[in-house]
């Protein structure tokens, strides 16, 4: 399996309790910085827009 390169939000600091993501070859994988050996989960880059465009129009509640 090829190297990704993870990132989380600058605003996490050193938490480890973040949602990282990393450019895939078949799209974006994303996964819990808690558990990195965990599963991954693996959407398109459609379905990733799609995602980002619902969060910056404040489609989702926060969880807080």
């Amino acid at each position: 399996m090829t190297d990704l390169v993870w990132r989380k939000s600058s605003r996490s600091g050193s938490e480890t309790k973040c949602v990282e993501v990393a450019q895939a070859a078949d799209g974006i994988a994303v996964r819990d910085s808690k558990d990195p050996e965990g599963g991954q989960l693996r959407v398109g880059p459609s379905e990733w827009g799609s995602f980002l465009s619902g969060l910056k129009g404040g489609r989702f509640r926060s969880a807080k």
